[in-house]
C-alpha cells in the first residue's frame, strides 16, 4: 500500500467494515466532512489524532490506515523469491516428504544459538537476512524433531516452535497476518510436544499479538488472560523466565483492554504488571534472554507511555519517559517504539522542537526500525504540514521519502 493514497486506503478499509461514511463518523468521532474530503483525496492527509481515531473506528491498527512507508519501496520483494521460501518452509507441500534425519554432526546447542541469532536480526529490524536464513533454520529444527532419542525429539520440538514462531512475528512484519497465523499455530502444537512449559504461553502471547493486529481485540484479550492465569495456577511464576512470560500476556491484555475502550481495566492490569516486574532480577534465570518473552520495569514504563500517547494524554507520557534509564537488555525494537510514542507526544501538545529532537534520537539508535515504521513518517508529515519546520526536520522528511 505504500504507493495508495490515504483516502483510497480509508476508502476500502471502510467498505470492508460495512460502514457507511456517516457510521463510520458516528463510530470515530470524525467529522463525515473530513472523511469525504480524505476518501475524494482533497485532502492530502489529517492529523494523527484524527487517524488514530479512524483506525479505532475501523478496528484496525493505525498502521494499516496509515500503509507503507514510502522510504521502504514497495517493491514487491515481500513477495518475491526468499519470502515464497519462507511460506514453503511455514507449510510445506501437501503430500511432500517426511523430514529427513539430522546429520551426524547435528548440534541442538548450535541450532538454538542461530534461532537466538534470528530473534536478534529481527530486534533489529534486518528482515531480509533473517528471511534469507530462516527457512533452514526451519528445516533443520524439522529434523531434529526426528531424530535421536525422546529428549532429543522434544529438545528439537521446543527449536521448531522457536522458529515457527519467529516466522510468525516475521510475516506480521510483512503484513502476512494470515500466514502468521498459520506460523503461530503450528508453533504451539510443537511447543505441546516440548518439554518445556513456557513455550506455548510465549507463543499465545505473539498469538495475542497477531489478533491484535487484525483488530481481533476480545480474541486477544481472551486468550492472553487464559494462558496467564494458567500460568499463575501452575506456578509458572516463580522464575524470572515465567514471570517475565506471564508479564508479557498481562501487558498484551491490557494493551487490548484499552484499544477497546476499557481504559481502567488496562491501567489496573498495567499497575499489576508494574508491580511484578519488579520481582524479574531477583529470581533465578534460566534460559537465553533472546528467547524469552521480553519483561522488565523497563518494558511496563514503555508500554505505559504508549498506552497514554495513543488515548490522548500526551502530557502523561512525556512524565512518564523523563529521565527513563531502559535495561541493557531493552531490545532496539522496544527502544523504537518508545522514542516514535515520545516524538508522537511532544507533537501532540505543540512541542515540534522536542519531536525533532526525539527523532533524530531514533534515526542515530535505530535508523532501520524508523524507515520500517509507519508512525515515523505519520508523525514527520504532520510536522512538515506546519508553516515553520524546525531544524532538522528537513533532513527527517528527506531520510523517510516524505518530502516535497
Amino acid at each position: 500500500m505504500a504507493n495508495e493514497h490515504l483516502g483510497k486506503t480509508l476508502w476500502r478499509l471502510r467498505r470492508l467494515a460495512a460502514l457507511t461514511q456517516e457510521e463510520l463518523a458516528e463510530r470515530s468521532g470524525v467529522s463525515v466532512d473530513v472523511i469525504r474530503q480524505l476518501e475524494q483525496q482533497r485532502k492530502h492527509s489529517a492529523r494523527l489524532p484524527t487517524l488514530h481515531a479512524l483506525a479505532n473506528g475501523l478496528g484496525v491498527e493505525l498502521t494499516t490506515l496509515l500503509g507503507d512507508p514510502p522510504a521502504v519501496a514497495a517493491t514487491g520483494e515481500s513477495d518475491g523469491p526468499h519470502f515464497v521460501a519462507v511460506r514453503r518452509a511455514i507449510m510445506p507441500a501437501l503430500w511432500g516428504a517426511e523430514p529427513e534425519q539430522a546429520a551426524p554432526d547435528f548440534s541442538i546447542t548450535a541450532l538454538r544459538e542461530q534461532i537466538a541469532d534470528g530473534w536478534s536480526q529481527y530486534h533489529a529490524a534486518a528482515f531480509d537476512p533473517l528471511m534469507k536464513t530462516l527457512p533452514d533454520l526451519i528445516t533443520e529444527a524439522r529434523s531434529a524433531t526426528v531424530s535421536g532419542g525422546d529428549d532429543d525429539r522434544a529438545a528439537g520440538y521446543g527449536a521448531l516452535a522457536k522458529v515457527l514462531q519467529l516466522g510468525g512475528h516475521l510475516a506480521v512484519r510483512m503484513r502476512k497476518t494470515d500466514l502468521a497465523l498459520i506460523s503461530l499455530e503450528r508453533a504451539i502444537e510443537a511447543a505441546g510436544q516440548s518439554s518445556d512449559p513456557l513455550l506455548v504461553p510465549m507463543v499465545v502471547n505473539s498469538t495475542a499479538w497477531t489478533y491484535q493486529r487484525q483488530g481481533r481485540l476480545d480474541d486477544a484479550l481472551s486468550i492472553a488472560l487464559h494462558a496467564a492465569q494458567d500460568m499463575k495456577d501452575a506456578g509458572r511464576t516463580e522464575t524470572a523466565d515465567g514471570l517475565k512470560v506471564w508479564g508479557a500476556l498481562t501487558m498484551s491484555a491490557a494493551t487490548s483492554a484499552a484499544r477497546s475502550g476499557d481504559y481502567e481495566r488496562a491501567a489496573a492490569m498495567m499497575g499489576t504488571a508494574e508491580k511484578e516486574a519488579a520481582r524479574v532480577s531477583k529470581l533465578p534465570e534460566s534460559g537465553d534472554n533472546r528467547m524469552v518473552s521480553v519483561f522488565s520495569p523497563s518494558s511496563v514504563r514503555i508500554e505505559r507511555v504508549r498506552l497514554a500517547v495513543q488515548y490522548g494524554h500526551p502530557h502523561d507520557a512525556l512524565a512518564l519517559a523523563k529521565g527513563m534509564r531502559l535495561s541493557k537488555d531493552t531490545p532496539p525494537s522496544w527502544r523504537t517504539w518508545l522514542l516514535l510514542d515520545v516524538a508522537r507526544a511532544h507533537t501532540d501538545v505543540g512541542d515540534t522542537a522536542g519531536a525533532v529532537k526525539t527523532l533524530e534520537s531514533l534515526r542515530r539508535v535505530a535508523p532501520t526500525w524508523m524507515q520500517h515504521h509507519t508512525l515515523a513518517v505519520a508523525i514527520v508529515r504532520d510536522l512538515w504540514s506546519l508553516p515553520n519546520h524546525p531544524p532538522g526536520l528537513a533532513a527527517l522528511a528527506e531520510f523517510l521519502g516524505v518530502a516535497e
